[in-house]
């Protein structure tokens, strides 16, 4: 039988936070938006700050030679914008703690708030850039799925409808996941190029971020249904599993699912603290291993 998962907050209080990221240490890395930084989750510590990126970072990625990678939206989360804003672009972290740009624009497309990242067997690294403030009315952003070769050069890959192309992963060959937030439609695009939709998601889910399991299985974290969709390498669902207010993106380490909430929706111009991380305990469930990159 099946053993339901053990749920655990670790921290409370935070500021939007988003692409949780292991370190070989047992610390949890994160973003929070709100506070223009990197976070980091450390045992019987607690959280502090990792480093000031400024702007509004989205996600972060940990390589195994101890750079970073992080998307840099410029400093918006719906109607907030940071005290100090950035440029739209991808964001490297070196080992001693220096905050580098990496890119700003790729084949002449100027990046406009990239969102998600990931890198790939072929050591390019992959990221969404939905194309503005998440604008849950309008929606008249066009969005783009991008990539940065070793060498640092740009590829656009994909431009799409106004979809809000959100959480991106790689899977083991080669091919690119991601979630669309407005549609909420799973697609995926194989190594040859084709693009296809894997499933729509059940609302009220508004797919956000995901992980890849060993065994397939997409974890999809969603903003307003309060919980992690599962649904099979095929398309298929599994079923929805409560975890948090607003879960906004999650990282394995083995059979442990790490999940970032970001508490509350960022409708006003004032910044809510009402984030937190949990931690979830699965049974029999491990996360597909991440692939290593450097840029640059």
């Amino acid at each position: 039988m099946k053993k339901a998962p053990v749920v655990t907050q670790l921290a409370s209080g935070l500021g939007w936070p988003e692409g949780p990221a292991p370190l070989p240490d047992g610390r949890i890395l994160f973003v929070e938006s709100y506070r223009s930084q990197i976070s980091v989750w450390t045992p019987g510590a607690g959280v502090g700050r990792f480093a000031d990126v400024g702007g509004g970072p989205n996600a972060v990625l940990a390589a195994p030679d101890g750079y970073l990678y992080v998307t840099q939206n410029g400093g918006k989360i719906g109607p907030w914008r940071a005290a100090q804003q950035r440029p739209p672009s991808i964001q490297r972290i070196t080992p001693q703690g220096k905050v580098e740009i990496l890119a700003t624009q790729v084949e002449g497309h100027k990046l406009l708030a990239p969102n998600d990242l990931a890198f790939g067997p072929d050591g390019w690294l992959y990221f969404t850039d939905p194309g503005g403030a998440y604008d849950p009315v309008g929606k008249s952003n066009v969005g783009f799925i991008c990539a940065l070769k070793p060498d640092g050069t740009g590829v656009l890959l994909e431009e799409l409808p106004p979809v809000f192309p959100n959480g991106i992963c790689v899977d083991r060959d080669g091919s690119l996941v991601w979630v669309e937030s407005y549609s909420r439609a799973v697609k995926r695009r194989s190594p040859a190029g084709k693009v296809t939709e894997l499933c729509i998601l059940p609302p009220p889910a508004v797919p956000d971020g995901f992980k890849i399991a060993a065994n397939g299985d997409l974890y999809v974290t969603g903003v307003d249904c309060g919980g992690i969709d599962i649904a099979r390498k095929d398309g298929s669902y599994v079923e929805r599993m409560m975890i948090g207010l607003i879960p906004t993106n999650c990282a394995f380490v083995g059979s442990t699912l790490y999940v970032t909430d970001g508490g509350k929706p960022g409708l006003t111009t004032a910044p809510s603290m009402g984030g937190a991380l949990w931690r979830v305990e699965l049974d029999g469930v491990e996360g597909l291993p991440l692939f290593p990159g450097h840029i640059g």
